[in-house]
């Protein structure tokens, strides 16, 4: 991932993962069934906006790629000698 620190707009963090604005305002909805509290919480930029961390997006999506597959490629393969 890139670790250049950058401002997403919704648009922007829904488009890197693929998904839609809504299920990132469920996701920050602790009302909803599909609230996620490990997803990075926006900051606020002006009154009526606000934006993602890049490198927290990015580091949302690596920790949930490691809750999904643990090891490392490297465990999964057998050495090499």
């Amino acid at each position: 991932m890139n670790n250049e620190l950058r401002i997403l707009r919704i648009t922007e963090v829904a488009k890197k993962l693929s998904i839609g604005k809504s299920t990132i305002y469920d996701w920050l909805n602790p009302k909803s069934p599909r609230y996620d509290p490990n997803f990075p919480k926006p900051i606020k930029l002006s009154a009526k906006t606000i934006g993602w961390l890049s490198t927290m997006v990015d580091e949302w999506i690596e920790n949930k790629q490691r809750e999904q597959y643990p090891m490392d490629i490297e465990d999964l393969l057998p050495e090499i000698s």
